[in-house]
């Protein structure tokens, strides 16, 4: 009878460590995270450089619109129309090089790390800190962290 609770014990631990792996790693394929944040262009704002979003493979897809926009107050990346696969722990960054072909380009240039992906979906903004000079950066991505795999990218123009 001991054996019987002993086994069924650790059944359950393994059982409850796989199932929250399983949740927290393929829960994003199915839940989306949705963003709606505005941005008022003025006078005041320029438009620097924008790039279209694609995805890395078929598996990581990406589409919608980068602008980086000269605002009074600094420069913000601002995404419309976006949407990209959802994952664990992605980021937005600023990448050095343009024309990335996959993670290897994205891993051999310098990258800057704008903060975490707000949403897998809808306009968002990151600001870029100040004294970073964005023309001196050719694209933006969607990068995982976790496992070193790029999402999406767009190359700057």
């Amino acid at each position: 009878m001991r054996r019987l609770i002993f086994v069924g014990l650790i059944c359950g631990v393994i059982g409850f460590g796989l199932g929250n792996a399983f949740w927290y790693l393929a829960s994003p394929l199915w839940i989306d995270r949705k963003v709606s944040e505005t941005f008022v262009e003025s006078e005041q704002t320029q438009v620097l450089a924008t790039g279209q979003f694609n995805g890395a493979d078929a598996v990581h897809r990406g589409a919608g619109t980068v602008r980086a926009i000269e605002t009074g107050s600094g420069v913000i990346i601002r995404f419309s129309e976006f949407e990209v696969s959802n994952g664990p722990d992605l980021y937005i960054w600023l990448v050095r090089d343009g024309g990335l072909k996959g993670s290897a380009d994205v891993k051999v240039s310098e990258t800057l790390e704008l903060g975490p992906l707000k949403g897998n979906i809808g306009d968002q903004n990151y600001t870029v800190p100040k004294g970073v000079d964005v023309a001196d950066f050719k694209s933006v991505v969607v990068w995982c962290k976790q496992f070193g795999v790029l999402f999406a990218s767009a190359q700057l123009q």
